[in-house]
């Protein structure tokens, strides 16, 4: 959700911060930003599903690594989709330029080129819309339907809201998998909720298919009883959790981060990311940074498996955007 950087910024701000001894694991070459970005997916999805097979891996937004060429005329890099269950993709037809205004008609045509390939090799495409004003929220709903997507009309952009009435296309189907979702909530920001129970008992009142949330409550993990009891829908069906986890930035409130990184960061963390204060771009194909994600006993990834999520929704995959537009 962490998107959108003014490119000015990006390249002065990578100039400041850049390590030449950590460049790029592929001497800094453009193209190999984004291998090296579906490598390190494909990564945490073989680990992931060697303990679970049936666990959800997908990464939001980045929709270019789908094609050999970043366009929708590229092959389709058949080993990053195999790797995946679905795909992302926020501001589809509202919020790309600005929140609660149509999408330009070229950019919703550029992303729907390539989320189609996704969609053709048989993944769920998960849109998400910030767009508020009722008849736009219907019409989102409408046009992501036609497409063939599961959708979310985000009202607010910190998403830290569950919308009032029902989901679109709400069904008491017990949801097993990425592919039977009808629906799903984006709830990452748990601010308006005064506790942890209060958190589980507003999702535990509705009918969503699918939740994208945090592994924290304001520092606080979650529990796998919390967990089991958020995958109840009130209608007696069974939803799917899925665990949002940022792996293109490192965040400054996350249980990972050191304190010394402020004034002696590792060679991995690159600039701080304007738009959201205490999100730092990261040397993503750096072996430190992947040991912290999901290479290393006790990463992220272990911790999201071990508390019950059904999957993981992987954030900042355009990171390649921010060191490309520094090459």
């Amino acid at each position: 959700m962490k998107k959108f950087l003014a490119m000015a910024c990006i390249v002065m701000l990578t100039a400041c911060n850049n390590n030449d001894e950590d460049d790029n694991s592929n001497n800094g070459i453009v193209g190999n930003y984004r291998d090296d970005m579906r490598e390190f997916v494909i990564g945490i999805s073989q680990k992931a599903k060697s303990v679970r097979s049936g666990f959800a891996v997908i990464p939001q937004n980045g929709i270019e690594l789908v094609s050999s060429n970043g366009d929708e005329d590229g092959m389709p890099v058949t080993t990053y989709l195999n790797a995946v269950d679905g795909n992302g993709q926020e501001d589809l037809f509202f919020g790309y330029v600005s929140d609660d205004e149509p999408t330009p008609a070229e950019d919703n045509a550029y992303l729907r080129g390539l989320l189609n390939i996704s969609k053709n090799a048989g993944k769920t495409i998960l849109v998400t819309d910030y767009v508020s004003t009722p008849y736009k929220i219907t019409s989102s709903y409408q046009q992501n339907q036609s497409a063939g997507y599961v959708s979310f009309a985000a009202t607010e952009r910190a998403l830290n809201t569950i919308p009032a009435g029902q989901p679109h296309n709400v069904n008491t189907s017990n949801i097993t998998s990425l592919s039977q979702a009808k629906n799903f909530l984006y709830l990452i920001n748990p601010e308006n909720f005064a506790s942890k129970q209060a958190f589980i008992s507003a999702v535990a009142a509705t009918n969503y298919d699918a939740l994208i949330m945090d592994l924290f409550f304001e520092g606080q993990q979650f529990t796998p009883d919390e967990i089991q009891q958020l995958k109840q829908k009130a209608n007696g069906g069974t939803r799917m959790v899925i665990c949002y986890m940022s792996i293109g930035e490192a965040e400054n409130y996350r249980y990972y981060w050191e304190s010394s990184w402020t004034t002696s960061p590792p060679s991995w963390l690159a600039a701080e990311n304007p738009d959201w204060p205490g999100n730092y771009k990261v040397r993503y194909w750096n072996a430190d940074w992947q040991g912290i994600i999901y290479k290393n006993n006790d990463s992220y990834l272990d911790r999201i498996i071990t508390t019950g999520f059904d999957g993981v929704y992987l954030d900042i995959i355009d990171a390649f955007e921010f060191f490309e537009g520094a090459s």
